[in-house]
């Protein structure tokens, strides 16, 4: 059955050991990470090695730093456990590449789009960025305007919308 659960929070929040508790209760057939941090470095790579070592055999982990509009499309389509970890870093990849960032209000359509239509359950991890200070240069700047957007959205489709704090989840829709 459908249902789309939105977890944000500031960092180190609790918020993804929280929605994987949350994918790990859901049905489905299928339990699937979409994973969209890209391991750039050796301390990125050690996070990255932790996530996985919370998550047991169960869990197919799909990597999509820039694709995930298709990938979710792809892996939505079932009634599979989605778990997406996380928009902030999506959105902080497609910065990287200045031909994407012309595209970003289309990748983002096309993300909640995708949303309207996955058939499962669908837990969606992001960061809040906004309640912090004014960024000082424009490219950070930017990133808080278009996460702040795509939050925004993405909460507006979500179901379920829990905001995590001090390890602590409160459901806020």
């Amino acid at each position: 059955m459908k249902h789309i659960t939105f977890v944000i929070g500031g960092c180190r929040s609790g918020k993804s050991g929280h929605a994987q508790k949350l994918a790990e209760k859901a049905a489905g057939k299928h339990r699937i990470f979409i994973a969209t941090c890209v391991p750039c470095d050796d301390e990125m790579r050690d996070r990255i090695k932790k996530h996985q070592e919370v998550r047991d055999e169960s869990w197919t982990t799909v990597e999509a730093p820039i694709l995930l509009p298709d990938t979710l499309a792809k892996y939505g389509k079932e009634e599979n456990a989605v778990l997406l970890d996380c928009l902030t870093v999506w959105i902080g990849n497609l910065l990287m590449y200045p031909d994407i960032i012309q595209e970003i209000d289309q990748r983002i359509s096309r993300f909640i789009e995708v949303l309207q239509h996955v058939k499962g359950q669908v837990i969606i991890v992001s960061n809040e960025v906004g309640a912090s200070v004014v960024p000082e240069n424009k490219l950070a700047r930017q990133f808080r305007d278009i996460i702040g957007i795509l939050n925004q959205k993405t909460a507006e489709a979500a179901d379920t919308v829990i905001w995590t704090v001090a390890g602590i989840p409160v459901k806020i829709k």
